[in-house]
């Protein structure tokens, strides 16, 4: 493991302290472990010039100011000002001290050893505990997939690449994306791109999808499902980084049905590949293994604070291999936004001498993403209770501890 340790400039008005905003709670829960599960903040597309970007449209792509997939400087700046909105947080539980640097081995924080996702560990860092010497752990050899982090195939038997193939195709089965695809023809002039022009495939939503599920490999599916998760992705991407309205989806999208239309497309192709129980059990294994080690077999023997940070497959898959009832979150289009995190609460009620585990999703909506807002306790980021079909939750939000552990050791297995 190699620890890298970014050094920044302070940025005094953002640093400064902001009153507390109460967050109801029973009275004597005491606050003792946290585990957060983060998706890396804003980058840049993945898919680069020469892709199926420019072979799905004759319009010309704006230009970024980082490779694609790289963190972008406004990445950077949002996962800060989550970083400080969760230090304030942790300040008013009593997990940290305002003002003073955590003590050693209390944060320890863990990404996969890719540009966007070290980079973002590394501002969220600069963000809760600025000018302290907190490392962020990652493999040597950047640029590839941790084993903790990468979403692969498993089991390579011929018999369950079958079944996972399978069981991605009907949770395609499920969905109804033709809207879509016909919204999403209409805004790029796909029946003028290369695509129809050179290969004869002129709509969308006429087109079939292939899956796949190859040993050490991850999931995947050629055909429009891609397609269109690649653009949609585009156009959000361009939202959230604060490009202008007319170069958004070159002004195409103009409301909120529109955009809610258009990502089904991108929810549809996550869903697809890594939320079928089958699927989601095997390629989520190694993180589940990781969190069941720090929350249930060393709990209270580690750091108060741990950071994972990963990808959207990440979370989708955990998600679906711990069983967890559907959520909904308001004011994002993205089922796992950018930058978005699973926060893992172990509590301590004193008077009924239990314990107990509270599951958050914490994000910043489509809104804040695109205005930058500051983020604090009294504007604070979105918050939804998550829970367990293992571990009901009473109407705070809390399962009892002995439950969960149970759900992990078994997803762990």
């Amino acid at each position: 493991m190699r620890k890298s340790v970014l050094a920044v400039a302070v940025i005094g008005s953002m640093m400064a302290g902001f009153a507390a905003q109460a967050e109801t709670m029973p009275e004597g829960y005491q606050l003792q472990q946290v585990l957060i599960m983060s998706r890396h903040n804003l980058r840049a597309p993945l898919a680069n010039n020469g892709s199926v970007l420019e072979q799905s449209t004759p319009n010309k792509w704006p230009e970024w100011d980082v490779p694609g997939g790289q963190l972008t400087t406004k990445g950077g700046v949002l996962e800060v000002y989550m970083g400080h909105y969760m230090r304030e947080w942790l300040a008013e539980k009593g997990m940290v001290t305002t003002g003073e640097c955590p003590p050693p081995d209390a944060v320890y924080a863990y990404a996969n050893s890719l540009q966007r996702t070290v980079a973002t560990a590394q501002f969220f860092i600069t963000g809760a505990f600025p000018g302290c010497d907190v490392p962020v752990h990652h493999q040597d050899k950047m640029g590839t997939m941790d084993p903790t982090f990468n979403p692969v195939i498993t089991d390579s038997s011929a018999a369950f690449s079958q079944q996972a193939v399978k069981a991605m195709s009907d949770e395609r089965q499920k969905m109804n994306l033709g809207e879509s695809y016909k919204l999403l023809e209409t805004f790029v002039d796909y029946q003028n791109s290369p695509a129809c022009k050179e290969k004869k495939v002129c709509f969308l939503s006429e087109a079939k999808d292939t899956f796949s599920a190859p040993f050490e490999k991850e999931p995947g599916v050629d055909g429009p499902l891609k397609v269109g998760n690649s653009l949609v992705d585009a156009f959000t991407l361009q939202y959230y980084e604060g490009f202008p309205a007319d170069q958004v989806a070159w002004g195409q999208i103009k409301t909120d049905k529109q955009w809610r239309v258009l990502s089904e497309l991108k929810n549809g192709y996550q869903d697809s590949l890594f939320t079928s129980p089958e699927v989601a059990r095997n390629v989520a294994a190694p993180l589940v293994k990781y969190i069941d080690k720090t929350l249930v077999t060393n709990a209270g023997k580690g750091p108060k604070v741990t950071l994972l940070v990963g990808h959207d497959s990440n979370i989708a898959s955990l998600l679906m291999a711990l069983d967890f009832k559907p959520y909904t979150l308001h004011d994002q289009y993205e089922r796992t936004p950018i930058g978005g995190k699973i926060v893992f609460e172990r509590w301590r009620d004193a008077a009924g001498n239990r314990e107990l585990m509270k599951i958050e999703y914490l994000y910043q909506s489509t809104q804040q993403l695109r205005n930058a807002d500051v983020l604090t306790l009294q504007a604070p980021p979105q918050r939804v209770t998550l829970e367990l079909k293992g571990c009901p939750v009473d109407a705070d939000g809390y399962c009892p501890v002995d439950k969960f552990n149970e759900v992990l050791n078994n997803a762990a297995k």
